[in-house]
């Protein structure tokens, strides 16, 4: 078999293996971690919570998040993805069934909390995973792979977990069934998680001796040429001007992003309300928006390594994403349709430059460096879905208009993409191989 043959089939056979069964458990990660808006609807009623209590709650899920995600990364670079991984998976959705117990403002705050502690780290290890098992072409594609379950989430979550509020079952409230069936998957996963996944490559079964001597080779040879650019050791990952950067950046847009997802369902219905679309409808309307999302994600992942780029994807989505945005809530009075149209836009911006962002960091960092830079990055970023959502909140009271807060996200976000090639023009170190020229230090 030529070169070409044996590096088609065991890419094939690589991401057959581990994409579809990574989007499943980043689905139920996702749906784990934002269903607390659905269960709002009642659980806020059923034991008297106010706005700002649940809003304070929500949010303490990305503190606990920040702190324990590099950590986590660490401890999974010593036990092992397989172990760590699982171990994430049925922590976090026992966590999630205790939200079933909850009575008090203080027990919510502090099941939310441990709920961010448990799934800290899910994602960057899932990240640095792929890496050791695709060459660098093929990052953004196989990222994309599995992140299309973050819109994936969003689409079927909001049918799904409304259905489940109606349940009334035991006499348990619907808010409460919510939480325990959307988390029996998690266990389910994790347990399966620790047998299905292969540590590494020289473990797995499924590739033949030539396809597993193939992609050691090709693996190892790109490994040894990132060392030549930097070299550095897990904790020196994390003091890296390049990692500093990307996590400033990472963070501008996820003030953006968690901003607008946050409110879309609020934006959307007060359009709705204008030309008489139900709630459902919304919902509907909704989940095509984020299919549109979804689909954006595989084919701006697919051109990004295609062409071997990764800022400038990142940089043009960013901004394509940050000019819907604000033109949207502008063009509200005179056209809802167009309105829609652009608030579509946005989400497929914001979710499009996911893919080639993520495929930075390995490209120019390996192993345990590699996956502190994306727990760190991670963990700064999300800190972005603490504050936007709030800030958006305290613009909307005190202006009365979301017209403000779109302007402010816009911004947040254009700034993040214009951190992206400040990197690029500045950095001098490589960040990505085969095909892609290496940077000049700036005089």
């Amino acid at each position: 078999m030529d070169q070409f043959s044996l590096e088609r089939s065991t890419t094939k056979k690589v991401t057959l293996r581990l994409i579809p069964f990574l989007f499943i458990c980043f689905t139920i990660s996702i749906l784990d971690r934002v269903n607390i808006g659905f269960a709002a609807l009642e659980m806020n009623k059923d034991l008297g919570f106010s706005n700002a209590v649940y809003g304070f709650g929500a949010g303490i899920f990305f503190i606990g998040y920040f702190l324990l995600e590099v950590p986590g990364s660490a401890l999974m670079a010593k036990v092992g993805a397989r172990k760590w991984i699982s171990r994430i998976m049925v922590t976090w959705a026992i966590i999630a069934i205790l939200m079933v117990f909850i009575k008090t403002p203080a027990q919510f705050y502090i099941v939310r909390f441990l709920l961010g502690v448990a799934e800290a780290s899910f994602y960057p290890c899932l990240v640095n995973y792929l890496s050791g098992f695709y060459q660098t072409k093929h990052h953004a594609k196989a990222i994309a792979g599995f992140m299309l379950a973050i819109p994936a989430a969003n689409a079927i979550g909001s049918p799904l977990s409304t259905f489940l509020l109606s349940i009334d079952w035991l006499d348990i409230a619907g808010w409460q069934w919510l939480f325990i069936l959307e988390a029996i998957p998690a266990v389910i996963l994790g347990v399966v998680c620790y047998f299905y996944l292969d540590d590494k490559i020289e473990d797995v079964k499924w590739l033949n001796k030539d396809e597993k001597k193939w992609l050691i080779d090709v693996t190892t040879k790109e490994r040894l040429e990132k060392q030549q650019v930097k070299h550095y050791t897990f904790l020196e990952a994390l003091k890296d001007r390049d990692v500093l950067i990307l996590s400033v950046g990472y963070f501008c847009w996820m003030v953006g992003y968690y901003g607008i997802n946050m409110f879309l369902p609020t934006i959307s219905k007060g359009l709705s309300e204008t030309v008489s679309i139900s709630t459902q409808g919304m919902g509907w309307i909704l989940g095509l928006m984020y299919v549109c999302a979804m689909v954006t994600m595989f084919l701006v992942g697919n051109h990004s390594d295609k062409k071997n780029e990764r800022r400038w994807h990142v940089a043009v989505c960013l901004t394509i994403s940050a000019i819907a945005m604000i033109i949207s809530t502008y063009v509200a009075n005179t056209s809802i349709i167009l309105s829609f149209v652009l608030l579509t836009i946005a989400l497929c911006g914001a979710f499009g430059a996911y893919s080639p962002f993520w495929a930075i960091p390995p490209s120019f960092l390996t192993g345990a460096a590699a996956g502190g830079a994306i727990a760190l990055i991670n963990s700064i970023g999300n800190i972005g879905g603490f504050f936007g959502p709030y800030i958006v909140g305290y613009i909307k009271d005190l202006t009365g208009s979301f017209n403000a807060s779109m302007i402010f996200l816009g911004v947040t976000m254009i700034i993040g993409s214009c951190i992206v090639i400040f990197l690029v023009k500045q950095s001098g170190k490589a960040l990505s191989h085969n095909g892609e020229k290496k940077m000049e230090k700036s005089s």
